[in-house]
Parts: structure tokens; C-alpha cells; sequence
């Protein structure tokens, strides 16, 4: 998608600060981080958001779940972090292509947004 924010830094049209990548995931520090450690975790292939995952493309958020640990760990979370995805409008969901924060670093409030 021409248009979409994440498919340009995949791309490689629009800079990013990353910390892994392989064929199907990309990860990158959010430029506007609400933790010490903010990384979103995304899919090379796009896709909207959590409602547009499906029994054909589960497996990329099955590699992402697998990869997120490892990335924390990289980043030295040992301590724990947090994992979020804001789904559509209203959840604040700003880039319409399913992403996830992987937040640490400190101890992180208990009180949702």
C-alpha cells in the first residue's frame, strides 16, 4: 500500500532506527516513545490491524509472538514489558497496519490508558 506509513519504512522510503528484521518482520524504535525502550514490532506484509487477521495470515503473528521475546531480551527487558496493539479508530490506532509496542524499560503503570 503506496500510502501506508509502515509499508514506506519497510520499503525503505522513510527512515527507521531498527532492531530486527528478517523475510517476515520488521521492528523498529517508535519516534515518539512513551517508555525508555519503545520498539514497534510489524509485518512486512500488510495487514489493517488485529481485525484483519485470519486463519491465512495467523502464522505472521504467530512469527511476530515468537520474535518479540527475543527482541526484549536484546534490549535487556528482563525485568518484564509490556506488549500492546491498538486496534482501529478508537483504540487509537494511527497506522492502519497491525503493529505492536513492545514498551520497557522502567515500571510501567498498572492504569490503562
Amino acid at each position: 500500500m503506496s500510502n501506508c506509513l509502515f509499508c514506506r519504512i519497510i520499503a525503505g522510503e522513510i527512515p527507521s532506527t531498527k532492531v530486527y528484521e528478517d523475510d517476515t518482520v520488521l521492528a523498529f524504535r517508535d519516534i515518539a516513545p512513551q517508555a525508555p525502550t519503545h520498539i514497534l514490532v510489524i509485518p512486512k506484509a500488510h495487514i489493517s490491524g488485529v481485525s484483519a487477521i485470519t486463519g491465512e495470515n495467523s502464522h505472521i503473528v504467530a512469527h511476530i509472538f515468537e520474535v518479540i521475546p527475543q527482541i526484549a531480551a536484546a534490549e535487556g527487558l528482563s525485568q518484564g514489558f509490556r506488549v500492546v496493539s491498538n486496534c482501529g479508530d478508537h483504540a487509537g490506532q494511527t497506522v492502519h497496519h497491525l503493529h505492536f509496542h513492545i514498551l520497557g524499560g522502567q515500571q510501567l503503570s498498572l492504569q490503562m490508558a
